[in-house]
């Protein structure tokens, strides 16, 4: 298959502009993939694989930057305690209305798959089916142990450079977004509990088995969770980033799990 073309697109929502990019690869009777990504993603951190996830399953690929993230506009303000639920509720329907997509397939990376459940759980008619891989489903000691150790290898100024490579001036407000809802204590109590059983789709939750952020018990509460079809793979020799980590594995599996969705 011919790799895919690329097209850049600046949407409206509330607050301001997120920057979208599709992999378009002319196929318009097939369900296409919208991708939701980490707590410091962005559009370009995907990297090669939403051109080769297009080719591997003969699907339209999205991605988009939240806002404050990569190239959409910046925000000044903490994200608040929902934002997870926020981002299904309020932002992501515009982008999906901005893009004219009345149904789609939603591959979340870390929290972004905790959000890609939760728009599923609203907007039930319009999600098809979620890919999670490395989703969070409620807050779990290991989780917050990764993020303090991420948040102290970020006083080293390499690393901040890093980061700072990929969303500019917003590279501050990244970190401090993560970081400062993650571990504050009124947080703790997240859970993706209320929501799951409003999934009805078919569910594919991916998990490496090395993974710094969080146990294999993220995956077992998803799939036993929904209300759907749902299928869990632990990905051995693999930490939080498994579509990088084990790309050929992951397009294969995702592959195959949408083999019979159109």
């Amino acid at each position: 298959m011919a790799a895919p073309n690329v097209h850049d697109a600046w949407l409206e929502v509330p607050g301001g502009q997120v920057f979208v990019r599709q992999w378009n690869i002319g196929q318009q009777n097939k369900t296409p993939i919208v991708l939701l990504h980490d707590s410091l993603g962005s559009v370009e951190l995907w990297r090669g694989f939403p051109a080769a996830l297009a080719q591997a399953t003969g699907r339209n690929v999205w991605a988009y930057d939240r806002l404050g993230f990569g190239r959409s506009s910046p925000r000044t303000e903490p994200p608040s305690l929902d934002f997870i639920l926020e981002e299904a509720r309020l932002y992501f329907p515009a982008i999906a209305e901005g893009l004219e997509l009345n149904e789609y397939i939603l591959f979340g990376h870390s929290v972004g798959g905790a959000m890609a459940l939760c728009i599923a759980a609203h907007q039930p008619a319009q999600c098809r089916a979620v890919i999670t891989e490395a989703a969070q489903a409620f807050v779990e000691e290991r989780t917050l142990q990764g993020i303090r150790a991420a948040q102290q290898s970020f006083q080293d100024p390499t690393q901040f450079a890093r980061l700072a490579r990929w969303h500019g001036e917003k590279a501050r407000w990244v970190l401090e977004a993560w970081t400062g809802v993650w571990l504050e204590p009124a947080f703790g109590g997240w859970t993706l509990e209320p929501y799951l059983n409003r999934v009805h789709c078919p569910v594919l939750a991916l998990h490496g088995d090395r993974d710094e952020y969080g146990s294999v018990a993220f995956p077992e509460r998803i799939v036993h969770g929904v209300a759907g079809p749902a299928r869990m793979e632990v990905l051995p020799d693999c930490g939080h980033v498994p579509h990088r980590e084990k790309e050929a594995l992951v397009l294969g599996l995702v592959e195959d799990f949408l083999r019979n969705i159109s």
